[in-house]
């Protein structure tokens, strides 16, 4: 082979070498970068304490419960279970509410359907990213009403953990 045969050779090898280690560098920043982003998402325990002394403004009734669930913050789903027990009688309503901090009130962000109102109260949602920063920030509360307490007989303060 000629010096002239091996220049043309070599800068095509080299031009090879370069896009190889090029595109084995952007496989490597792509895996790392969805790495990062799936150690980002988690799964968070839900919980919140009913109870008619939380309501606001407080009730008498023996009515007690505990909401616990999970959220997961990739999918943005919310999934739930409320036992509650003797309340004054059979729930009415029975909501999620927010953004409201302890002893304030809010309007409803998502509803219970009537027919899975008796307890154990099952359910689930996906969130807005405004939901979801109220629900990480605490400002979320949940309550079952009543006819004697049409406002709310138990109340409690949704709180999230990490599993």
């Amino acid at each position: 082979m000629t010096t002239a045969t091996l220049q043309r050779i070599r800068p095509d090898e080299t031009a090879m070498k370069l896009i190889s280690r090029r595109a084995l560098t952007i496989a490597a920043l792509s895996l790392g970068l969805a790495a990062s982003l799936s150690a980002q998402a988690e799964t968070l325990q839900v919980h919140a304490d009913l109870a008619a002394a939380t309501e606001v403004p407080p009730k008498q009734s023996d009515g007690h419960g505990m909401l616990m669930g999970s959220y997961d913050t990739d999918s943005k789903q919310l999934t739930w279970h409320v036992d509650y027990s003797d309340l004054t009688g059979p729930a009415t309503m029975a909501h999620f509410h927010g953004p409201a901090p302890v002893g304030k009130n809010a309007g409803v962000v998502i509803p219970i359907a009537t027919k899975d109102l008796p307890s154990p109260i099952e359910g689930h949602a996906t969130l807005t990213p405004a939901q979801e920063a109220d629900l990480l920030g605490g400002r979320w509360y949940f309550n079952v009403h009543t006819a004697k307490n049409p406002g709310g007989e138990i109340r409690g303060q949704v709180a999230t953990s990490k599993s």
